[in-house]
């Protein structure tokens, strides 16, 4: 691993707010000169001895009390700084659902270092994307997790990347099995020291990069500061009714921004209450989960919700604990949010958002049809929201209750992505709204309806799944000439993938399950792996010629649609079930 210490400073490739709107949204009491450090301080002084964290890492089950949480992360903080870790380094921190990752995330902000998050879902490819691109002094993840050897992959990317100085493993305490030139965590954990470098940082200053959906290929990075993102984490825990007897289950993976703030792991840090980290998302483990810590909240995406719903009635486990089930990533259907409270007793509470800033709640006091019907509604009164014609090129506003493109901007919604000003000219607008590519209309009380994505984006069960990205990979084997995904409907996940291929002339068409493990081998994350795969001569479309992708995928998708209502019919007369 080569080091390269001068990477460009963070403040670079970042749109900052206007000076006239940072000051008014202090004024108004949503930015308020906290830090993240400062988050966790609060957290000890007024809770302690209270369990923060529950989980099972690499060293077994865990339990760590606010105290406990503070020291072992001001003590790893100091250990990252002996091997040169320094304030304004970019880290890409690639970990699953286990206790050091809270460790690890505060112990970065104490040291005034910026996490880049990933999803323990991510392969090679992406983190040697968020590597070069955050020109990240190191990556911290696990050993082997999921059938994954997740160390062996970031030894192999930090050979690649430059700047990449370490690879830190959170391993089993004893004799742990490392790459060569990976570094344990235990081995770093130092006596918790007084002040670090990022207890005095500036709160207007850059805290972390999280990873945007991605319409176009790998997914932007986008810089949240301690401002913006804490008042979305302290609003969102008040919408939620957060307190210290809250009991929160981390089931989607911990990077998520669902899961980070809204109310999430930070939210619960504010409120002082425990969260506890699911290392598996289904029922059995979960349930067993909300049984023995009395696990009084839970935030999941549509599939998972239907999973627990279909497996509550068969259930030993005692779920009576739990208040209140959040869900949100994709739009939660009429059909199966009537089914979750009578299911599992819980207050269904719909969330709609996205890591670049605006998020929305369906409140807890809400009518039921509200509850059922709409994605909610802002976090803030200062969230201003068009909702536009995404036809036209002057981005006129829709009539009241009409269908239209999302655009946004507000107190924790960001004016631009990380180092990416090509990106962001199309992204936003020169006014700063951003444009969410969403399509939803706007009720006459406020709430939001999603109805659709204005883009060629793939939501697979709360995944979302660039198809651009995945044609290309497709395109890259040598037996194909032409590629394009997607996305299908699909009652479990909401959407599932689609691939169209067409292969090259004179050779043996490529197998279908050939094509599905060429793509999973080239190091993408498994949920853009395509799920079904159709080699065909042409694309079964007419006069696409020189149409647009987006045409075209419209095209196929119809084209698939129409096979399926033919296949139905066949079976029908045939008298299949």
């Amino acid at each position: 691993m080569t080091a390269t210490r001068t990477p460009r400073p963070v403040g670079e490739g970042v749109v900052p707010y206007p000076p006239e709107v940072a000051e008014r949204y202090r004024a108004a009491g949503y930015w308020t000169g906290r830090t993240l450090p400062d988050l966790l301080d609060e957290a000890v002084a007024a809770h302690g001895e209270r369990t923060a964290v529950v989980g099972t890492g690499p060293s077994g089950p865990q339990r760590w009390t606010y105290t406990e949480l503070d020291a072992r992360a001001r003590g790893l903080a100091a250990g990252l700084v002996e091997v040169g870790v320094a304030p304004g380094d970019r880290v890409v921190v690639w970990l699953p659902n286990v206790p050091e990752y809270l460790e690890v995330v505060f112990a970065l902000f104490r040291l005034g270092a910026l996490p880049v998050f990933a999803l323990p879902a991510h392969r090679a490819s992406e983190i040697r994307y968020f590597a070069e691109h955050a020109e990240a002094r190191a990556i911290v993840t696990v050993g082997r997790h999921d059938r994954f050897d997740h160390a062996v992959a970031a030894a192999e990317v930090a050979a690649e990347v430059p700047s990449v100085r370490h690879v830190l493993v959170a391993a089993p305490t004893a004799a742990p099995d490392l790459p060569a030139g990976a570094l344990g965590l235990s081995a770093l954990r130092r006596p918790p020291p007084g002040d670090l470098p990022g207890d005095g940082a500036d709160p207007s200053s850059v805290a972390f990069l999280q990873l945007s959906g991605g319409t176009t290929g790998l997914p932007k990075l986008i810089p949240r500061t301690h401002d913006d993102y804490l008042y979305s984490v302290r609003a969102s825990a008040d919408i939620c009714a957060l307190s210290p007897e809250t009991v929160y289950l981390a089931v989607l993976p911990a990077a998520h921004n669902f899961t980070m703030s809204s109310p999430g792991l930070l939210g619960v840090v504010h409120a002082g209450g425990t969260s506890v980290l699911a290392p598996a998302p289904d029922p059995d483990t979960c349930f067993g989960l909300i049984e023995s810590e009395r696990v009084t909240m839970a935030a999941v995406v549509p599939p998972l919700a239907a999973a627990w719903v279909q497996a509550a009635p068969r259930t030993q486990r005692d779920l009576t604990s739990l208040e209140v089930l959040q869900v949100g990533g994709a739009k939660c259907a009429p059909e199966l949010a009537r089914r979750i409270e009578p299911a599992l007793g819980a207050r269904l509470q719909q969330v709609f958002g996205m890591a670049e800033g605006l998020v929305n709640y369906t409140r807890l006091d809400d009518p039921a049809d509200v509850v059922l019907h709409t994605q909610g509604r802002p976090i803030s009164p200062d969230d201003e929201i068009r909702v536009v014609d995404p036809d036209d090129p002057d981005e006129r506003e829709v009539a009241p209750g009409e269908v239209g493109a999302l655009l946004t901007r507000g107190p924790y919604t960001i004016r631009g992505y990380y180092r990416a000003e090509g990106h962001n000219a199309g992204a936003f607008t020169p006014d700063g709204f951003y444009r969410t590519g969403d399509l939803v209309r706007i009720t006459d009380r406020g709430d939001v309806v999603v109805s659709g994505r204005v883009k060629e984006q793939i939501n697979r069960g709360g995944e979302k799944i660039a198809a651009e990205e995945v044609e290309n990979h497709l395109l890259a084997h040598p037996d194909v000439v032409d590629a394009a995904i997607v996305g299908v409907p699909d009652d479990f996940l909401g959407e599932r993938t689609h691939a169209y291929v067409i292969p090259v002339a004179d050779r043996e068409p490529p197998r279908s399950a050939a094509l599905r493990r060429f793509v999973r081998d080239r190091g993408v994350a498994a949920y853009k792996v395509p799920d079904t795969v159709e080699v065909v001569e042409a694309f079964p479309v007419t006069g696409v010629g020189k149409t647009s992708r987006r045409a075209l995928r419209a095209a196929l998708a119809d084209h698939w649609r129409a096979g399926r209502t033919a296949s139905d019919q066949e079976d029908q007369e045939e008298g299949n079930p």
